[in-house]
């Protein structure tokens, strides 16, 4: 028994890891008509800026802007994730519950701490949950069915690495913006206030997240575009049908 079946499951640290990494993907998914979610690991209440409630509305309103059909956060703490049985099955959890045929996950190593970690409790989650042993139950109270998605992708965080594939979000990035400056606390802030200036708070920051869509849209022929490493790739195909219904790089 599952709550609802979703095509595409993106799992984070953070809010707001996915809409930065992966937003342009995200939306494209949705309006070709698939169901998509994203559960987040931590309310980032670490972070210099806003209040873990101003994240959680923030997160909502990102969902909202994309078109989600599931937002989640599973309020582990914040700079300590570590793959433990204990996060790791309320993940596994959220898998079982949702049976992706696609899991979204960060990057393998990154500039934050929690990146790293996260994805790799991410990964551990999602071999687990494969596992007939490893016994879970849902909301409900029913025993969860055994699950692993078809598909793993890596977004690229902070530091980049050599894609396996770039989606073309060239229709999709006005609305990845969007999403993204739902997080008014963290992004393009104008006036910090009593909150200090961050990394990500500053005008700079925001200019690099186009320029990075431009550049790897520029390889694929397109405007914009985000870029995936395939889990234990190479990515497999059984037809070439993709090949056929894209346009040739000019």
């Amino acid at each position: 028994m599952t709550d609802m079946q979703l095509d595409v499951l993106a799992l984070a640290p953070h809010p707001d890891d996915t809409e930065l990494c992966c937003g342009g993907t995200l939306t494209a998914l949705v309006n070709q008509g698939k169901s998509v979610g994203v559960v987040d690991f931590t309310r980032g209440e670490m972070g210099s800026r806003g209040t873990p409630e101003q994240r959680l509305s923030e997160a909502q309103d990102a969902a909202e802007i994309i078109g989600l059909e599931v937002r989640k956060n599973l309020g582990l703490p914040d700079t300590k994730l570590k793959s433990i049985r204990e996060y790791q099955k309320k993940i596994i959890q959220q898998i079982r519950a949702y049976q992706p045929h696609i899991c979204i996950v960060g990057a393998p190593s990154d500039r934050h701490p929690d990146h790293g970690n996260g994805t790799q409790l991410a990964l551990d989650a999602i071999f687990y949950s494969g596992l007939t042993k490893i016994e879970t139950t849902g909301e409900e109270g029913n025993l969860q069915d055994r699950w692993r998605p078809s598909h793993v992708l890596h977004f690229m965080q902070d530091r980049p690495f050599k894609p396996d594939i770039v989606f073309d979000i060239s229709d999709t990035f006005e609305t990845k913006k969007e999403a993204i400056l739902a997080f008014e606390t963290q992004f393009n802030v104008q006036d910090t206030g009593d909150d200090p200036e961050t990394y990500i708070s500053n005008e700079q920051f925001f200019e690099g997240i186009e320029a990075r869509a431009r550049h790897y849209g520029h390889l694929i022929g397109a405007k914009y575009g985000e870029p995936f490493k395939y889990h234990n790739g190479p990515v497999p195909m059984e037809s070439f049908e993709t090949f056929f219904e894209t346009e040739p790089q000019r």
